[in-house]
């Protein structure tokens, strides 16, 4: 039997916006925490950075919650959110450090009223340190977190990615820690901080490239389309595009050179080892593309797959989604919008026996939820429209 609903039982505060945040608890709505979107009344300029909530990029990072707008500056509505926290098994937020200790949300503050609470904070540097006050984006973090000086060509100047790879991976790892904390809670029973920035997912996710400094003392540069370590490894035009092909390893070397009609290359001293292929890359690239842009890019996917050389075609985004194993692996879902009759969404990529995940709710409208969520807290109806009328909510 399949337990849609993994993490049913658990339920989350979202205090999230802009992308690292949203990114974060989108993981755990996903696979069925019940979460509540806690943000600012529309008529207090409650606006999402980022584009409008009818946009693909609110729909894609709010689904699966319901939403409360509330006023976190008012007493009353202070209040309010401190009578969800008693219940709630985690918090997330990404506000600059200071603004959780300005509101009296802070950790140190809630866990007083429920010490089981897993509290995530996601910030631009850390929640401490010399950075901790500047503003965090996306790219500052990929320029000084290294990424920029090894994406993009050499000499054509830093490059960022085409994703926003630091608020991504922030957001990833808050989850990943997140669900840490929750199995560790089962030991001890009691919540804790969990913290992450834009600065140190993006450092982690320098990987082998961290490792050739750490270790090795080599300062990584920018090396295009090619792999910096693993040659040949790249991009190859054909007669009517552009392929990868990864050719790395003895084994797989020796197949390549095969399978183009390159066998002389095999004992080539200039070829013949890894280091050889490494200061002769650029002429080995040649004389592979040489051979590639004599056919199509579909036959040198067919044909040296089949010859057991890693290859594959290079997709638009549109061509992505076209791509029969991306729907084998069924990665899209519909949902119904409250202002298009469907909207298509990008699923979680992981496959498990018993649990998965599910987009149940279209991403919410402001305040959409808080008759329903104040009823279940307590709250009268009469009282909900005095909130109302006070702007409280």
């Amino acid at each position: 039997m399949i337990n849609k609903r993994a993490l049913e039982r658990f339920s989350v505060l979202d205090l999230t916006r802009v992308r690292s945040g949203p990114t974060a608890v989108r993981q755990l709505a996903d696979w069925g925490a019940k979460v509540i979107k806690v943000e600012l009344p529309e008529k207090l300029d409650g606006s999402e950075l980022g584009g409008p909530r009818s946009g693909s990029d609110f729909q894609n990072l709010h689904r699966n919650k319901r939403s409360l707008s509330l006023d976190l500056k008012s007493e009353r509505g202070l209040e309010i959110f401190k009578k969800l926290v008693l219940k709630a098994d985690i918090i997330v937020e990404n506000f600059r450090p200071d603004v959780k200790y300005r509101l009296g949300i802070d950790y140190e503050t809630l866990k007083k009223l429920n010490n089981k609470l897993i509290y995530a904070s996601i910030s631009g540097f850390g929640q401490n340190g010399p950075y901790k006050d500047r503003p965090g984006f996306d790219q500052i973090a990929q320029g000084m977190g290294g990424l920029m000086s090894i994406t993009g060509k050499p000499d054509e100047g830093p490059m960022r990615a085409g994703i926003p790879i630091a608020d991504l991976t922030a957001g990833l790892f808050c989850a990943q820690g997140i669900m840490i904390a929750l199995l560790e809670r089962e030991i001890s029973g009691e919540g804790q901080w969990v913290q992450t920035s834009l600065l140190q997912a993006q450092a982690f996710m320098l990987d082998f490239q961290a490792a050739r400094w750490l270790i090795d003392k080599e300062v990584p540069t920018q090396a295009g389309n090619n792999h910096p370590t693993v040659i040949p490894t790249g991009v190859f035009k054909t007669l009517n595009g552009h392929i990868n092909i990864a050719g790395g390893g003895e084994i797989i070397w020796r197949r390549l050179c095969d399978a183009l009609e390159l066998s002389a290359l095999i004992t080539d001293p200039k070829y013949a080892t890894p280091e050889a292929r490494s200061i002769n890359r650029d002429k080995l690239n040649m004389l592979i593309e040489k051979q590639t842009v004599m056919k199509r890019s579909e036959y040198w996917v067919q044909y040296l797959n089949a010859n057991n050389v890693p290859c594959g075609e290079i997709n638009s985004i549109d061509q992505v989604f076209e791509n029969p194993q991306i729907k084998h692996l069924e990665m899209v879902e519909e949902v119904k919008s409250s202002k298009l009759n469907k909207v298509s969404l990008l699923g979680q990529p992981v496959i498990m026996s018993r649990s998965s995940s599910d987009i149940q709710l279209r991403s919410p409208e402001s305040g959409e939820h808080n008759k329903q969520i104040l009823d279940e807290i307590g709250f009268s109806e009469e009282e909900i429209t005095e909130l109302n009328k006070l702007n409280i909510i």
